[in-house]
C-alpha cells in the first residue's frame, strides 16, 4: 500500500528519506485500522484476551521511553500478556468486580542484553525491568532474519562463490538459521545464511546451493565467518512444480461445509460457545493458538463444569541427522527460536478452512515494536465427516430389529505455521461427548541436501537421508511436538493415574480358565513418578480429581488417549538432545507454575538444557492432590520418501483428552434441563 502511495505521488526521496516516510505511513495505516477496530467496552473485556493493537503500540511507546537512548535502538523480541496467576482469574471469574490486572510481559534487546519487562497498562508504567544473563537468546524476529540474510548478497567472496558455480546472482535467495549450542563456553548471537536457486521454480528449497556457509552476528549485524567447502550441483528445477494453477488440469480444491452454512457456534469476542461447550480462545506470538478455560455444561447437574485451564503448543523440536558441515547444526526450536504463532499465516477460505468456517485475526509485534497483523489466524468450523457419535443395532428381540445411531458432529478451532519449508496444521476439536481430540498435520515441503549422486546404486556412503531426485538427497530428522495441558477436571486439585493391565494366573479351581488380566493402578506421587515412556509400561493415564467421586463411587477423571509413541533416538549426552530433554519422556506431570511455561526454555535459542521442562522435573515435587499440568509430546520420526517430492502430503498425528467417570453416563443420553445462559465471565464458575 506504501509502495503503491509513492508511485502516485511520483515522489523523488533519498534512501533515507524514503525509508522514513515508509516507517510514517506503515505507522499512520496501523493507527487508522486501529480507530475502526471494535472498541472493548467492560462487557467485553475478559482478561486472558491477547494484547489489542492499541496496547501493543502503548506498550511500544513505553519501552521506547524506558530505553531512550542516542546511542542504542532498542529491539523487540517478544511482547504477549504477563497472564495473571490462575487464583485470580478463578476469582474474577467468581466476582466480576475484582478487576485482574492488565500487564504485558515483554523480551527486549538493548546494547546486547536481553531485558524482561512487565509492563502495567492501566498505570502506563514498567513495573519490572531484569536484565537476563544465563545462557541462550530469545525469539528471533523477522527483520534481522532478513537483515542477514541479505549480507551475503554484496559480500565479496560469495558473489566469487555464486559466480564460479555459473549461477545467476538475482535468482539466488538466502535465509537464516539458528545455529544451536555444541558445547561453547560463550556465544555470540549468531545465524548461518544458507541459499537457493530459483530460476524456474518457486519450489526453491528443492535446489539448495550446497558448501557455502556465511556466518552472521545478529548484534552487530556484520558477516563474522565465511566458508565455501564443496560444490555440488544444484539440483534441477525440473519436477519441483506443486501450483495447482501451472498443472494442466487443476484439481478442485474447495472444502466443503456442513449442510447448513449457518453456523450453530457463537463467537463473543474471544469467549466461544458450541453445544455444551464454552472456552475462551487467544493468539501468542510465540505459542499461536492458546486454549483457555474450556468446561462443559452437564446437563444432569445443571452447571458447567471444568476441564482445561490452558492448552497450547509448548515447544517444537526438530533435529536432522545429516552430520555434514553445513547441516549437523540444524536442531532446530520452532516456537522458541523463530516462534510458532510469529510463523503463522492466513487461512485461504474454502481450502484451508470450508465453506461454514468463522475467521479471527491475530496481532503481534515487529522489531521495532509496530504491532503486526495476521488476518484469519484461526478459522473455527463444524465439522460433519460422516461419523458415528455411537449406534446400535439390536436383533435380540422377536419379530423386531432396533436401531438407533448418532452422526457425530464436531467443533474444530484450526490454525496453520508455516516455520520455513514446513507447515504444521494444529486442530483443536472438541465433541459433543466432552471429548477433545487434538491433531497435528504436517506437510509443506522437505529440506533436502543437494549431492552428486544421481542414482542410489552409485551411493557407497552414509548420506544421512534418502535419494528423492537427481542431485536431491532428503535429510533424514524427527518432529517433537510437546502441548503443556493444564487440566482443572473438575476443579484445581487434581492427581494422576497410571494403570497397567497385568496378566494374572487363576489359583485353585474357582473357574477353568488359566489366565485373565487385571487392572493396576498407583497414583503418582511426585514428578519422577509420572514421567513416561510410552510402550513400555502404563496402558492406561488419567488425571483424576481424587476429591470428587460418581455416585457409584468413581473418581472423576479425563484420559490421555495417545497417539503412536515416537521417543527421541539421539544419545543422552547428545548436545542438542540436551536442549531437547523435555522429549525423553511422551508424557510428565509438574506442578502448576505460572513461569513454567516453555518446555525448552525461556530463552531456546542457544539454549543449554539449564531452564527447561526436564530440568524443572528435577526438583522431584510433590503432585497428588495438587494443581497439576500434562505434558505430552506427538512426534514423528520422518524418513523421507520421494512421495514427498516435490511436496509433502500431509501426515497427521493426533491424541485425545476423554471424559472417564466425568459423567454419571453416557452425557448424549442424559434428560436435557434448562440450560441457563450465563454471562461469559462466570461460565467456567464450579464448585471445588
Amino acid at each position: 500500500m506504501t509502495a503503491k502511495i509513492l508511485s502516485i505521488l511520483e515522489v523523488e526521496l533519498t534512501p533515507q528519506s524514503k525509508t522514513m516516510l515508509l516507517s510514517t505511513l506503515k505507522n499512520l495505516l496501523f493507527f487508522l485500522i486501529f480507530l475502526i477496530s471494535p472498541i472493548i467496552t467492560t462487557q467485553d473485556y475478559h482478561p486472558l484476551n491477547p494484547l489489542t493493537p492499541s496496547e501493543l503500540i502503548q506498550v511500544q511507546t513505553i519501552v521506547k521511553n524506558h530505553f531512550s537512548s542516542p546511542y542504542h535502538s532498542v529491539s523487540f523480541h517478544y511482547v504477549g500478556l504477563d497472564e495473571p496467576e490462575k487464583s485470580i482469574i478463578l476469582l474474577w471469574q467468581s466476582n466480576l468486580d475484582h478487576t485482574p490486572p492488565r500487564r504485558a510481559f515483554v523480551i527486549a534487546r538493548f546494547d546486547q542484553k536481553s531485558h524482561e519487562l512487565i509492563v502495567d497498562l492501566l498505570t502506563n508504567s514498567i513495573v519490572l525491568d531484569r536484565v537476563y544473563d544465563g545462557h541462550g537468546y530469545p525469539i528471533q524476529n523477522f527483520q534481522e532474519e532478513k537483515a542477514a540474510s541479505e549480507l551475503a548478497y554484496s559480500y565479496a567472496p560469495f558473489i566469487a562463490s555464486i559466480m564460479r558455480r555459473r549461477l545467476k546472482l538475482e535468482e539466488v535467495l538466502c535465509m537464516s538459521f539458528t545455529v544451536g549450542w555444541f558445547g561453547e563456553e560463550t556465544s555470540r548471537r549468531i545465524v548461518r545464511v544458507m541459499c537457493y536457486y530459483l530460476d524456474g521454480t518457486v519450489n526453491f528449497y528443492m535446489r539448495p546451493i550446497e558448501g557455502i556457509t556465511v556466518t552472521v552476528d545478529l548484534d552487530e549485524m556484520k558477516i563474522i565467518g565465511y566458508r565455501d567447502r564443496i560444490m555440488v550441483p544444484v539440483p534441477k528445477s525440473d519436477g519441483t512444480e506443486y501450483r495447482g494453477s501451472m498443472q494442466s488440469a487443476p484439481p478442485d480444491s474447495t472444502l466443503k461445509g456442513s449442510a447448513s452454512l449457518e453456523p450453530s457456534f457463537k463467537l463473543e469476542g474471544h469467549v466461544l460457545r458450541w453445544e455444551d461447550w464454552v472456552l475462551h480462545l487467544s493468539f501468542d506470538m510465540r505459542a499461536g493458538l492458546i486454549i483457555s478455560l474450556a468446561s462443559i455444561y452437564d446437563p444432569e447437574k445443571n452447571e458447567y463444569r471444568r476441564v482445561l485451564y490452558r492448552g497450547f503448543i509448548s515447544e517444537l523440536f526438530v533435529p536432522y541427522m545429516d552430520l555434514t558441515e553445513e547441516w549437523y547444526y540444524r536442531t532446530f526450536f520452532d516456537a522458541g527460536e523463530n516462534g510458532f504463532g510469529l510463523c503463522a499465516v492466513p487461512l485461504v477460505p474454502l481450502k484451508d478452512c470450508p465453506e461454514n468456517a468463522v475467521f479471527m485475526d491475530g496481532y503481534f509485534t515487529s522489531q521495532d515494536g509496530t504491532p503486526g497483523y495476521i488476518p484469519n489466524v484461526f478459522c473455527i468450523f463444524e465439522r460433519q465427516a460422516g461419523n458415528v457419535m455411537w449406534r446400535h443395532t439390536e436383533l435380540g428381540i422377536p419379530g423386531q430389529m432396533v436401531t438407533e445411531v448418532r452422526p457425530e458432529t464436531t467443533l474444530v478451532v484450526r490454525m496453520v505455521s508455516t516455520v520455513g519449508n514446513y507447515d504444521y496444521i494444529v486442530d483443536w476439536e472438541f465433541k459433543q461427548t466432552g471429548t477433545i481430540k487434538v491433531t497435528v498435520g504436517m506437510t509443506g515441503l522437505l529440506e533436502v541436501r543437494g549431492s552428486m549422486y544421481t542414482h542410489k546404486d552409485q551411493i557407497q556412503e552414509e548420506v544421512y537421508g534418502t535419494i528423492l531426485a537427481e542431485n536431491t538427497i532428503g535429510a533424514h530428522h524427527d518432529h517433537f511436538l510437546i502441548f503443556s495441558l493444564d487440566l482443572d477436571v473438575d476443579g484445581d486439585a487434581n492427581s494422576f493415574v497410571k494403570s497397567n493391565l497385568e496378566t494374572s494366573r487363576v489359583n485353585g479351581d474357582i473357574s477353568p480358565r488359566k489366565s485373565y488380566w487385571r487392572v493396576s493402578s498407583e497414583t503418582a506421587k511426585t514428578e519422577s513418578d509420572a514421567r513416561i515412556q510410552l510402550g513400555s509400561g502404563a496402558t492406561e493415564l488419567l488425571v483424576v480429581n481424587p476429591n470428587k467421586k460418581t455416585k457409584v463411587g468413581n473418581h472423576v477423571g479425563y484420559r490421555l488417549f495417545p497417539g503412536s509413541a515416537a521417543r527421541p533416538l539421539l544419545s543422552d549426552d547428545e548436545y542438542a538432545q540436551i536442549r531437547g530433554a523435555f522429549t525423553k519422556y511422551n508424557v510428565w506431570v509438574t506442578p502448576y507454575n505460572k513461569t513454567e511455561k516453555w518446555a525448552g526454555g525461556l530463552y531456546a535459542d542457544q539454549s543449554r538444557g539449564d531452564d527447561n521442562l526436564a530440568s524443572w522435573s528435577l526438583r522431584n515435587r510433590d503432585i497428588e492432590n495438587k494443581d497439576i499440568v500434562l505434558w505430552y509430546t506427538v512426534g514423528f520420526h520422518h524418513v523421507p520418501c520421494q512421495e514427498d517430492f516435490p511436496v509433502m502430503p500431509t501426515l497427521t498425528e493426533s491424541f485425545e483428552l476423554r471424559p472417564t467417570n466425568f459423567f454419571e453416563h453416557n452425557p448424549m443420553l442424559i434428560e436435557r434441563q434448562h440450560k441457563e445462559i450465563i454471562s461469559p465471565a462466570k461460565y467456567n464458575v464450579s464448585s471445588q
